[in-house]
């Protein structure tokens, strides 16, 4: 195995852009480009596991589930979450093996389809709060909430959308699977969406359960346990900022894990955006990982050289 292991947490920007409808050939151009960025960083020596987002995917299959629901049997989020996985690890797949025969490298690559462990007493599981899915009207809400048990919430001004639980993940049950293959030389696609979601029974059995594990947090998890020195998270801005959008943004070329935790905790990373990356770099590096990046995928290689993105170091 190569000396150094990273871990590439690729954002939604990856794989479909904003305003993009979601066509097989669009995402295939944008998943080609990140490609590309990869085996720039694979081209260094790195051995490198690719994990990503699924959002908008899983919310497209939900959306058809839904149209086609009087003419076919609509699958649980869980399989949906599967269905996703495959879908994008075959897009990176190919554009990865393309990406490294134009390189002159000779990788193999694969993807793993994965599962995450959760705990079936989490907290998340009494308060949903990820919404998911298509948006319906207050009257659709009513019905779902009474003949499905959904809990929905409303987006303002766009209607209402189902929330489920995301629970923290505990252990990704391919593990073995994932470093075995990497130590093997393979370029590793791994938990995308965060993993599929499943519980163990009193006897030890899993079950998939209804509910949406953060990526990013997954990604933390996911670098510890393949022995990752770098976790590189990339997403659609080029560097972490405090008081972003406002005048008075600054950008962070490099923080401590002390400092990440006194930003967090004055509010400086929302929830729903940089939070959970802060977060999940934090995680990482306080379990013995030694660099954390955030930055643009366009950046990708700059930033693991240290040229580019925020850098958060224990």
């Amino acid at each position: 195995m190569p000396a150094r292991t990273v871990v590439i947490a690729l954002g939604g920007n990856a794989i479909l852009q904003h305003r993009e409808t979601g066509t097989a050939e669009e995402q295939f151009a944008n998943v080609q480009k990140a490609s590309r960025r990869i085996v720039e960083i694979a081209g260094e020596g790195y051995a490198v596991v690719v994990t990503h987002g699924n959002g908008p995917q899983v919310g497209d299959i939900l959306l058809k589930n839904e149209i086609a629901k009087d003419t076919l049997p609509p699958m649980p989020l869980d399989v949906c979450g599967a269905e996703s996985q495959g879908m994008i690890g075959y897009m990176l797949q190919q554009s990865l093996q393309e990406a490294l025969r134009e390189a002159g490298l000779d990788r193999p690559v694969a993807t793993v389809l994965t599962r995450t462990l959760v705990d079936g007493d989490d907290p998340a599981f009494e308060n949903p709060t990820k919404p998911i899915g298509p948006f319906y009207t207050a009257m659709q809400a009513r019905r779902l909430e009474a003949e499905k048990g959904w809990r929905m919430v409303q987006i303002p001004g766009q209607g209402y959308r189902r929330a489920v639980p995301s629970p923290r993940p505990v252990a990704l049950v391919e593990e073995w699977v994932i470093v075995r293959l990497l130590s093997a030389g393979a370029i590793v696609i791994a938990a995308g969406g965060g993993g599929v979601p499943v519980v163990a029974d009193g006897r030890g059995a899993l079950r998939g359960v209804e509910a949406v594990v953060d990526k990013d947090y997954t990604a933390a998890l996911l670098a510890s346990l393949v022995g990752a020195e770098d976790l590189l998270i990339l997403t659609d801005v080029e560097r972490v900022a405090l008081n972003y959008g406002r005048p008075d943004q600054e950008e962070i070329d490099e923080m401590t894990v002390r400092e990440a935790r006194r930003h967090l905790a004055a509010g400086q990373f929302p929830p729903g955006t940089m939070g959970p990356k802060i977060e999940a770099a934090v995680g990482f590096l306080e379990a013995g990982g030694k660099r954390a990046v955030i930055a643009s995928l366009n950046d990708a290689s700059r930033a693991l050289d240290g040229r580019a993105g925020t850098r958060i170091r224990p």
